[in-house]
């Protein structure tokens, strides 16, 4: 065999590069976002209206209803709060969704896959970018609610965990819309696929205890992913404990970034 012929390493400009990849997707994505701002104030917009409605429409008759001596709007406010944090992040991964099916439609995920880059980093482009959105969103909602009246106990350890563990939260549910994304025919199919992560909220112990939920309905708002989720953060934000929720909303929260990941990336390599 000819030396010339002996394999060696992939030159320089084809090799792969998938951090400097995925830097580039994310500020794909970045500018994008900057581009049309639109869809960040719209993703924004539900949440508050949400928030505005429980705490000053329903707060006073809801806030009666968490015990005569915590009862009222205030301490209605403090209570709704959490499941509306949870909710911007719902409604930003229905925007990533969005995002994903509109490359999809327009082809330019079919032309990265002829591109000479690291596949991973076109998901993890979007991944990123929805992220720092979620991120951009919450903090504008955390304002909006200690304007109506929220006020959290925690100290600035409690705010680093409820950001880390909202952090957490965001990449898992935002992998799973990737992939509710990609297998969308449309744009609008993607719109609707998304939207039991906006309503489960609502069947959970966010808006009102789920002892006050017929047998049925708390056993599952007892059991579905949000309600330990929504009663973590509000641990970490009143300085409450939170016993076995913890543990519970981490291990949902690890189910499903691993699946969403892992179904992303079949859907994304199953055309080549």
């Amino acid at each position: 065999m000819s030396i010339h012929a002996l394999p060696g390493p992939a030159p320089v400009s084809l090799r792969f590069h998938p951090l400097r990849d995925s830097a580039t997707m994310l500020r794909r994505n970045l500018k994008r976002m900057l581009r049309y701002p639109s869809m960040t104030v719209t993703l924004v917009a539900m949440p508050v209206v949400f928030l505005l409605l429980f705490v000053y429409v329903f707060g006073g008759t809801l806030g009666a209803g968490l015990g005569p001596a915590a009862g009222g709007r205030a301490a209605y406010a403090n209570y709704v709060a959490p499941a509306i944090i949870l909710m911007t992040v719902t409604a930003t991964v229905q925007g990533t969704a969005i995002s994903i099916a509109m490359d999809m439609t327009e082809g330019i995920i079919a032309r990265f896959r002829t591109m000479h880059i690291a596949r991973v980093s076109v998901l993890t482009g979007h991944v990123l970018g929805s992220v720092i959105q979620a991120l951009f969103s919450l903090a504008i909602v955390v304002g909006v609610a200690l304007l109506v009246g929220f006020r959290p106990a925690a100290d600035l350890g409690g705010w680093l965990a409820t950001a880390g563990f909202l952090v957490a939260v965001t990449f898992a549910l935002v992998w799973l819309s990737v992939a509710l994304g990609q297998v969308s025919k449309s744009v609008e199919t993607a719109s609707n696929l998304p939207m039991p992560l906006v309503l489960l909220p609502f069947l959970s112990s966010g808006f009102v205890p789920t002892d006050s939920m017929p047998s049925g309905l708390r056993w599952f708002a007892e059991h579905q992913p949000f309600t330990p989720i929504i009663e973590t953060l509000r641990g970490l934000l009143m300085d409450q404990p939170i016993g076995n929720n913890g543990w519970i909303a981490l291990t949902w929260c690890a189910v499903i970034a691993l699946g969403g990941y892992l179904w992303s990336k079949r859907l994304f390599n199953r055309e080549s």
